[in-house]
């Protein structure tokens, strides 16, 4: 087995968040309290007792980060990345949320917004102890895993040739139904129109834009068992990935998703990591720094549609754009990668003496599986838009496609929706269950064994959930794993013990 690749399967003994030395949690809090430090400095707007359980909060989870940053991790350990996240999503989000003033619009904001996210912070921070909590005992009662999944390559080679005449002929189906590549366009970035024009395109969604990974994974599994090295060279590499990112907006990009692009592209890097050679912190800044650019600009077409080329041909009109689309670079963070604004406005107004909402009692979590049914044999129930909408604007105010809240509410947001806010920290159980799951994989498997394809799509959605709805990661799941998973596993030769 090449070493470079078995260099990308951590060592379980040496890479334990157990027995951590004390340097990461003394880093943590000096970057933490540095940070909040600066924002101080800048606007007496700190000078508020939310800032502490924000901090709090950070160095808990900042520990995790500091371990990851310094390769005590592997770069897709799910509890370090879910540190990394973390320490944007509890802590350095809700402080620049206070510093620009970000809020929701269209929404009557409670008196002292602050007091609200410090709330929602101590929650969070309770969470978290939680979570670590649910860690500690998972680590303790953990199973070692002793099969191999061996994959017959003949078999995978014909039947991923199969898979990819079959994603080709749907996505190709579906263009030519919109009246070509422009009228899908015109149809996918209308906002008015999307619920509408794409319903019933789901479950083809589902499988015709499986074609690119299928694609990477043929590659990937053929360029293992390559014993040249040129397979392994990073020209050979980022062509690759040029051309799979082509393939990511030919197949789904163009519908506006931008999660669709970006969550194959973390996968795609993962499988390199993986299966040919491991990849380094700082390519994986690079990655994070076009990813960032990709889904700032993405955000134009996905608003705007073809109107937003105009940025590449004249780049001063970028101002109009994001007037026009509402879409800029503290929407991006906080609005797309943040939850502080939403969680904090759901608690304010669950907390009310006036409100009148009516808790769900796990209906969301019901229709997050029933997206996976068609509207053609059964009527769906409506999906958590209903309790959203409601909580923000209050009973009644939701209408079916005419007025329905966008947002997403994040996993302790659809908790108390569900149950309450008492229900957002026991929340994360499932978020340390999650971690805890995936990254037995890490520690578990070999090098070759097909459940490997999977691991960096998992491992995703482990720190993502923080800022998803269950719907959200259902659907995604499915979709992008159900067609690959079922090639995988026809091509299957062996389940043998290791």
């Amino acid at each position: 087995m090449d070493r470079a690749i078995q260099s990308a399967i951590p060592v379980r003994q040496t890479s334990r968040a157990s027995g951590r030395p004390i340097d990461s949690v003394v880093l943590s809090v000096y970057v933490c309290v540095l940070t909040l430090a600066i924002f101080v400095a800048l606007s007496d707007q700190f000078w508020h007792w939310f800032v502490i359980p924000v901090l709090m909060a950070g160095v808990l989870i900042g520990i995790d980060a500091v371990d990851w940053a310094r390769g005590r991790m592997d770069l897709f350990d799910p509890i370090g990345l879910s540190g990394a996240f973390g320490w944007f999503f509890f802590f350095f989000a809700p402080l620049l949320t206070v510093a620009i003033n970000y809020w929701l619009i269209y929404v009557d904001p409670p008196a002292e917004r602050r007091d609200w996210l410090g709330w929602m912070a101590l929650l969070n921070l309770l969470g978290l102890m939680i979570y670590r909590g649910v860690r500690l005992i998972y680590f303790q009662h953990e199973r070692s895993i002793h099969t191999f999944w061996k994959i017959d390559q003949k078999r995978f080679y014909v039947l991923g040739a199969l898979g990819l005449a079959v994603t080709a002929f749907l996505q190709i189906y579906v263009y030519l139904s919109m009246g070509g590549i422009q009228g899908f366009i015109q149809e996918a970035t209308d906002q008015r129109a999307i619920r509408l024009s794409l319903q019933g395109f789901g479950q083809i969604f589902m499988v015709s834009e499986s074609f690119p990974i299928i694609a990477l994974m043929m590659f990937i599994v053929y360029a293992h068992h390559q014993k040249s090295p040129v397979y392994r060279s990073w020209l050979v590499i980022c062509v690759v990935l040029l051309i799979y990112f082509g393939l990511k907006i030919f197949f789904g990009g163009l519908r506006g998703s931008r999660n669709n692009t970006i969550w194959g592209l973390f996968w795609a890097v993962g499988l390199i990591h993986f299966w040919l050679r491991p990849v380094t912190r700082k390519v994986a800044l690079i990655g994070l720094g076009f990813l960032i650019a990709f889904m700032y600009v993405y955000g134009f077409y996905k608003n705007a549609g073809l109107d937003a080329l105009r940025l590449f041909e004249d780049p001063s009109t970028r101002v109009e754009l994001e007037r026009e689309t509402r879409r800029d670079l503290p929407t991006l963070l906080l609005g797309d990668l943040g939850r502080s604004d939403v969680q904090a406005f759901v608690l304010y107004q669950l907390a009310r003496p006036d409100s009148d909402y009516d808790y769900a009692f796990g209906r969301t979590y019901v229709a997050a599986f029933a997206v996976l049914i068609p509207r053609s044999l059964v009527e769906r129930m409506p999906s958590k838009t209903l309790e959203g909408t409601e909580a923000i604007y209050g009973r009644g105010s939701y209408i079916p496609v005419d007025f329905e809240a966008s947002q997403l509410y994040g996993i302790a947001g659809e908790a108390m929706l569900n149950f309450g806010f008492a229900a957002a920290p026991i929340s994360f159980i499932f978020f340390g269950l999650a971690n805890c799951s995936v990254r037995r994989w890490l520690f578990g498997l070999t090098p070759g064994d097909a459940r490997l394809l999977f691991y960096p799509f998992l491992a995703l959605f482990c720190f993502y959930m923080l800022a998803c709805d269950l719907e959200n990661l259902v659907f995604d799941i499915i979709k992008n794993v159900a067609v690959p998973l079922t090639i995988t596993l026809l091509s299957l030769s062996s389940v043998r013990r290791g």
